[in-house]
């Protein structure tokens, strides 16, 4: 397993045509490794390559990639990068080995995560229509959703200590379900609903519908709770849409909290 990063050029128009379509970015990502075909789906509980893209700020966006293979951006670079600096020695985007760090995972460490996800659901007006998959639109709900696949994806989100939190218990009660918002170490941001069309241009497919899928960015702290579920969980991805850059969840070491001093 890899984990790759690239910047991308912002100023490009290669890199804007990229960043608004999901669709062409992931024919972007799939072209990065040449024995892989783009219409072979990778096998049941197989590593998947899997992708997301960080704005640090305006001009500074990254693509992660995580793949089974070492990945070639050199196209990425010719459409998106800077094509002139890139060497030999810095092509433009690095690779490192990401099976270290699966490896040294066990019961009991925590890292620092950042994960963006489609958080969905089924439902259906009456029992005598099918289910139908909808988008999470609220942060209660979209937390409430990586929540409830938190133990069976290996990890455990921490709580927040009684005195960060600004509730007593960091719960309250909306109907029968309990708000979270205070109690874990976890921010939901980046909400974004996202529309594009599948088929690279409307005549391909004239009648077909475009895709619209929301997308949101959790960053916290969490636990491993069974290292071979997370190994599992990090190289295969977390819920729907991971062809549009979801699912993709990465590990940092924690910052250490300041010293106080006397």
């Amino acid at each position: 397993m890899f984990l790759s990063r690239f910047r991308v050029n912002t100023a490009r128009p290669g890199s804007r045509r990229l960043l608004s379509s999901p669709q062409a970015l992931h024919a972007a990502v799939m072209a990065s490794f040449p024995t892989l075909l783009p219409s072979d789906p990778p096998p049941p509980n197989a590593p998947r390559v899997l992708w997301r893209l960080d704005t640090q700020a305006r001009a500074e966006v990254l693509l992660y990639i995580v793949s089974p293979d070492r990945p070639d951006l050199t196209h990425l670079v010719e459409q998106a990068g800077w094509p002139t600096a890139a060497d030999p020695d810095h092509p433009g985007w690095q690779t490192r080995p990401y099976t270290p760090l699966l490896d040294k995972l066990t019961t009991g460490d925590r890292w620092a995560f950042r994960l963006t996800a489609n958080p969905v659901h089924t439902t259906r007006r009456n029992s005598s229509e099918p289910r139908k998959i909808t988008a999470h639109l609220t942060p209660v709900h979209q937390m409430r959703w990586l929540l409830e696949r938190q133990e069976q994806c290996g990890f455990r989100i921490l709580e927040k200590e009684d005195g960060q939190r600004l509730l007593p218990s960091g719960t309250t009660h909306q109907g029968k379900h309990e708000h979270h918002g205070d109690r874990y170490e976890v921010a939901v941001r980046d909400h974004k609903a996202l529309s594009f069309a599948k088929a690279r241009s409307a005549s391909a497919h004239p009648q077909g519908r475009p895709v619209t899928l929301v997308t949101v960015t959790f960053d916290g702290r969490l636990e491993v709770t069974d290292p071979d579920v997370l190994r599992r969980t990090l190289t295969q991805g977390l819920g729907r849409a991971k062809a549009y850059g979801c699912g993709l969840i990465t590990l940092a070491p924690l910052t250490p909290p300041p010293r106080q001093t006397p």
